[in-house]
Formats: C-alpha cells, sequence, structure tokens
C-alpha cells in the first residue's frame, strides 16, 4: 500500500509539473491554414545576400553557405547586411534561436537607411527578445519612418511554437499599400499605408540586416537582467533567405531599380495579390493578434496621454 500511495505522489507531481510547465509558457493553440506568401518568392544562399556587418569571427557558413551561424559570446556579437539596398520588396529568414536562459540577448531581423539617412532614417523591425523570467523567447515588431523615433510603435507577442527547436519564417513585406510582418506565413501585423500615418510610413530604399548583439540595458529594464556568458557562446542559425524587391542603384529611391539584372520600374510585390490581404490572411491575422500580442503601442494610454493618429484613425 505504501508503495502505491509513494506512486500516486509521484505522477500527481509530474502531472503537476507537466501543467505548470504548459502554464508557464501560455496556452498552446493551433495556427490557422494561411497561404504560403514564402513559396512565392525563391530562396538564396547567405553569400548571394548578405555580406559581414560585423563580428566576422562570429560568423560561420554552414551547408555549403545556404546556412549561417551567428554567435554572441563576451568577446562580440555577430550581424549581416545585404548586398543591395531595396525600394518595397519581400524579406524572409527564417531562424532557429538559441535556448536555455537567454536573458539580455537580442536578435533583430530588421530594415534600415541609417547609413545613408542618420537624422530621418527609416526602420522595420523583426526583434527577438530572450525573456528574463519565462525562459521563452518574445517577438516584438516596430517601424519608424522619416526619423520619427520619438514615438514607438511597438507591439509584442508570445509564440506558438519553440523557437529553439526549428526553424520559423519571419517575413516583411513592405509597398505602397501596407507594411505586412508575418511568422510562418501567418501576419501577426498589418500597417495600412493612409493619411494618418504616410508622414511617418518608410518610404526609402533600405537595406536588410540579421543582427545577434547583447541587448541588456536596452531590454531587460536598464540592466536588470544581463546576459549570463556563462552559457556562452550563443548561436542563433538562419536559412531560408529571401528579399526580392527594386534594387536601388543610388541614394534617390525614385530612380530606376533593378529587380536582380531585369531592369524594372515596377514594384515586384506591387501587384493586386500584395496590396491588401486575402480572406485567409485577415482571419489569420485576428489569430495571432487576439490570441498572442500583450503589448500594442496603441493601447498604451500611460506612454501617450495622446495617441499617434494612426491608433485612432477609422
Amino acid at each position: 500500500m505504501a508503495s502505491l500511495q509513494k506512486k500516486f505522489v509521484f505522477f500527481s507531481l509530474l502531472k503537476l509539473c507537466m501543467i505548470l510547465v504548459v502554464s508557464s509558457r501560455g496556452a498552446v493553440y493551433t495556427p490557422p491554414n494561411v497561404e504560403r506568401v514564402t513559396d512565392q518568392f525563391s530562396r538564396i544562399s547567405v553569400n548571394q545576400g548578405y555580406n559581414v556587418f560585423y563580428g566576422g569571427s562570429n560568423i560561420h557558413l554552414t551547408n555549403n553557405g545556404t546556412s549561417v551561424d551567428l554567435i554572441l559570446d563576451k568577446s562580440s556579437g555577430s550581424g549581416l547586411v545585404s548586398k543591395n539596398k531595396f525600394y518595397y520588396g519581400f524579406f524572409n529568414a527564417a531562424m532557429k534561436l538559441p535556448a536555455g536562459f537567454t536573458s539580455g540577448i537580442v536578435i533583430a531581423f530588421y530594415l534600415s537607411n541609417t547609413d545613408l539617412f542618420p537624422h530621418n532614417h527609416d526602420e522595420i523591425d523583426f526583434e527577438l527578445l530572450g525573456h528574463e523570467k519565462r525562459r521563452d523567447w518574445i517577438l516584438q515588431t516596430n517601424l519608424y519612418g522619416n526619423g520619427s523615433v520619438s514615438t514607438g510603435r511597438e507591439e509584442k507577442f508570445y509564440l506558438w511554437f519553440d523557437p529553439t527547436q526549428d526553424f520559423h519564417d519571419y517575413s516583411i513585406l513592405w509597398n505602397s499599400h501596407h507594411l505586412v510582418f508575418l511568422v510562418d506565413n501567418i501576419p501577426v501585423r498589418e500597417v495600412i499605408h493612409n493619411a494618418a500615418i504616410s508622414s511617418v510610413y518608410p518610404a526609402k530604399a533600405m537595406s536588410a540586416y540579421v543582427t545577434m548583439w547583447d541587448g541588456s540595458q536596452w531590454a531587460t529594464h536598464g540592466g536588470k537582467y544581463p546576459v549570463n556568458y556563462n552559457y556562452a557562446p550563443f548561436v542563433a542559425s538562419l536559412r531560408g533567405i529571401e528579399m526580392e524587391g527594386c534594387i536601388v542603384q543610388t541614394k534617390d529611391s525614385a530612380t530606376a531599380c533593378s529587380k536582380g539584372s531585369v531592369s524594372s520600374l515596377t514594384d515586384p510585390v506591387d501587384g493586386q495579390e500584395f496590396a491588401k490581404l486575402s480572406q485567409e490572411q485577415t482571419t489569420g491575422l485576428e489569430w495571432a493578434r487576439g490570441k498572442h500580442m500583450f503589448y500594442s503601442y496603441c493601447q498604451d494610454n500611460s506612454r501617450y496621454k495622446v495617441l499617434p493618429p494612426e491608433c485612432t484613425a477609422k
């Protein structure tokens, strides 16, 4: 009898631990089916698309250059920058993130032109933030246009999968109609280009970047939970690179651009199929935001006494 009681207590505790683990990661939801936008564009190797941005010794090409490991250790972070600058386009990175205690680590996949326009730059950000308490990764999106950095337009999400176990696609669709952030082809955020946001809508040619860095001061409440280098090196793996848009050769985004080697004045993501979300994509967007978004600047009345105009636009 005592043996049976011990077994009962053991399995009860095991069940409780499993419940706590699941609850600490949040409820598990099955994502809706959506069309695969990533299938509409070609994947390229790392060397085809990117140059070293910084931390060259912490950048290791793998699988004959089709993938790459970005490393953060006590000596340095690491980063890549696209060989070309793009005026509108579709950009994808499939990433697998480091597991374990990742507080303070920031992995960013973003577009920016701060090198050309230091005082009025544009930026479109995916930022994956190592979390100090849950040991989960947090997804943050943000954007700036014409140097509008005084107004943060952040939105934050819990992911519906473990990003450390496999590769997942993070995509940016940017054209004159709207800006869409997608995770595994599911839209998580859409910024419609309308009059309310027009003055700060990213609209100049940008480079694509992928970086891994120590964001302890910025990402953990002024360094409250800094990167613990006892767990280093931290490795993020990258593959599934897609970047297709108008390649700009000069600082003036309005000049002729080219799609690959074919001269073109047409944005390759400006067709009707990219002008607005489909019904499936809209359903996916509502699912992602309803189930997984836990912060939006448009709901932050303590931060903004008067919300930015796009938050209240109809």
